[in-house]
């Protein structure tokens, strides 16, 4: 009986406990809901914005550091505004979310086009892509918009339901900054162990990431979007640089110290003093290169020496410049750290593309549409040896866009006389009509198809209420591709009066695949898209036929240099340079890509892991990766350093 009472009483008690803590938590809530309210639109900026990432397949949703990054964010924000007097600390929690959501809508939409997440380094791109920024949004992904319209909705409540203070707590601002900051410290340690070894698996390890933070969209992955911004504002703007590192400086050393054999094949000075003309197209993927839509260049690329296997690199911004860097250089954008390729001109290129053929009597001038303001590129050009870097825009004696057609590039007589003035040239040629937007309602199509049209219908110009007919992107990117094979075949038909033709070396390559297009499910129709081999681009050398060969050994833009220096016969030094010349029959085939993956024509190799069930011996997967790491290392360390002064001053002395 004694047992039983002390059962019940027992029982009583805990249920006594119970409804004491369930009071407690009832009584927290109903004091302390508004904090949640008020944090929601917050919590699904970062939330929504990871999962609109969800094809990184990097770093799950539920994993605790990005989530502690952001809940430490979140107590910064609402903690500072609930503690300050009056209206101050509503005011100051609009403006935080106004600068969350422009960073949210930033990041989303840029990412819904190029599949990448915003840089704060991409604002000094900002005159680039500004008059296509409309169609960003107007072309961005739905649920973005969902999204915010939900994210909006979330704030005025938040609004509604935020309890102004008496008067400032001074004391909570600074503890609540003590707890953001420990957190803020203690955070990025939960992310592992960094590996300080050249290693091929360095680029996935969370921590190392978060160090070097040049991976994009797995840096959004692991530290959510408010570290994320925070920390790549910090990055690109106010970091201090790294003083010089023995261990890179021996790394250089050894590798630039290598005994160099005499390189000769049975191409080697093949093409000597020739004239060359190098064509950068801009977008013209290979589905666009065919007998009906581009018969020049269709017939040209059957009738050269064909890469069949070629890759255009790309890293989401600036992709265009990217490629002329990566021709004229030799080297690509830094993959280890934040920097675009651009602001390398105060580097020492002595061995890039026009210094090399300006030591053999050459003339060496750039053209494309574009002002010398775009990319720095007045400044770059020069610095990588050009005479000239000439922009239709420059000109001033357009009264119209019509420097957006690439005829204009041969038709133009000022660029028609420079192009072909001298004895011995190189023209480097960017086109342009192949550039976004893809619409009739704007922009080179609408310009292109109103052309059409006046010609079909034999008359000057259209009425005032004439409705262009709608076409789609696809047809669109057909009739722009069209006008830049047009251009190609005013170029040849120059060269033919001019008599030129057998003397001119012609390279085409195109900077990158057509990424732009808003309607991606056109890609799935001509292209593998399931990973980087959607990078897949035309690059091809012609002779006026007179070479016909098909190359199927995997190539980017890194071998175009190396392989134009050898059939020019030009002063090479293969050890110089991060790509091979593609026609050397020693010459193993692969292209890496800026999340480390990289293809060698059999296997296609991501996170160290063969994902195209291809075969391929384990020690050669170990040795292949250890390499594309070590040139990566090589590319990036011999940028940061400017290693070629270094090189040149040693040489000197």
């Amino acid at each position: 009986m004694i047992f039983l009472k002390k059962e019940v009483k027992k029982k009583e008690n805990i249920n006594k406990k119970l409804k004491i803590i369930k009071n407690k938590i009832k009584n927290f809530i109903s004091n302390y809901y508004y904090i949640f309210i008020i944090s929601l639109p917050f919590i699904l900026i970062d939330i929504v914005t990871r999962i609109l990432g969800y094809k990184i397949h990097f770093y799950g949703l539920g994993r605790l550091v990005p989530n502690l990054f952001t809940i430490s964010y979140i107590i910064l924000i609402i903690g500072i505004s609930l503690s300050l007097e009056k209206r101050k600390g509503k005011i100051l929690y609009i403006i935080f979310f106004i600068i969350s959501f422009i960073i949210f809508i930033t990041n989303n939409i840029y990412y819904s086009m190029t599949g990448t997440f915003f840089d704060f380094s991409l604002l000094l791109l900002a005159s680039e892509g500004s008059e296509y920024f409309l169609d960003a949004i107007l072309k961005c992904n739905i649920w973005v918009y969902i999204s915010s319209i939900i994210i909006i909705v979330c704030f005025i409540f938040g609004i509604k339901y935020f309890k102004e203070n008496k008067k400032t707590n001074l004391k909570r601002i600074i503890k609540i900054f003590f707890i953001f900051l420990i957190l803020h410290f203690i955070t990025p340690l939960l992310l592992g162990k960094a590996n300080d070894n050249l290693d091929w698996s360095t680029w996935r390890n969370p921590r190392n990431i978060y160090i070097n933070f040049n991976d994009n969209n797995k840096s959004m992955m692991i530290s959510g979007i408010y570290e994320y911004s925070v920390r790549n504002f910090y990055i690109t703007f106010i970091k201090a640089k790294k003083t010089t590192n023995e261990e890179d400086i021996t790394f250089l050393k050894e590798e630039y110290s290598k005994e160099e054999e005499s390189y000769n094949t049975k191409y080697t000075g093949k093409y000597k003093d020739k004239n060359l003309i190098i064509l950068q197209l801009e977008g013209t993927d290979n589905w666009l290169i065919t007998e009906e839509d581009t018969p020049t260049l269709y017939n040209m690329m059957k009738d050269s020496i064909n890469f069949t296997n070629h890759f255009s690199y790309y890293n989401g911004g600036g992709s265009t410049f990217n490629s002329e860097f990566a021709v004229n250089t030799g080297f690509i954008t830094p993959l280890s750290y934040t920097q675009n390729a651009y602001t390398f001109n105060k580097n020492y290129f002595p061995y890039s593309l026009a210094n090399l053929f300006k030591n053999e009597g050459y003339s060496v001038n750039a053209f494309h549409m574009n002002n010398s303001e775009y990319y720095s590129r007045g400044t770059n050009y020069k610095n990588w040896g050009y005479d000239n870097y000439y922009g239709l825009k420059d000109l001033g004696t357009y009264k119209n866009d019509l420097y957006t057609l690439d005829r204009e590039l041969i038709l133009n007589e000022t660029f028609n006389e420079k192009m072909f003035s001298e004895e011995k040239f190189v023209d480097y040629i960017i086109t342009y009509s192949g550039h976004l937007p893809f619409t009739t309602e704007k922009g080179v199509c609408k310009k292109l198809i109103t052309e059409d049209i006046l010609k079909e219908e034999n008359i000057e110009e259209l009425p005032n209420d004439y409705i262009l007919p709608s076409k789609t992107e696809e047809e669109c990117a057909r009739r722009q591709a069209k006008e830049t094979d047009y251009m190609v075949e005013l170029l040849l038909n120059n060269l033919k009066e001019k008599n030129l033709i057998d003397n001119t070396i012609i390279v085409v390559f195109t900077d990158h695949y057509l990424y732009t297009l808003s309607d991606q499910t056109i890609l799935e129709k001509y292209k593998d898209t399931n990973n980087n081999l959607i990078n897949k681009t035309p690059f091809f050398i012609w002779d006026n036929g007179n070479s016909k060969k098909k190359i199927t050994t995997v190539t980017s833009q890194l071998n175009i240099l190396p392989t134009l220096i050898n059939l020019f016969g030009l002063e090479y030094h293969p050890n110089y340079y991060i790509g091979y010349d593609a026609l050397n029959p020693n010459y193993n085939g692969y292209v890496f890509f800026s999340d480390y993956s990289w293809y060698d024509g059999n296997v296609y190799v991501d996170g160290g892991i063969v994902t195209n069930e291809k075969y391929i011996d384990p020690l050669i997967l170990e040795d292949k990766n250890y390499f594309v790491n070590y040139m990566i290392r090589k590319n990036d360390l011999t940028l940061k350093y400017n290693y070629f002064k270094q090189i040149n001053s040693e040489k000197r002395i």
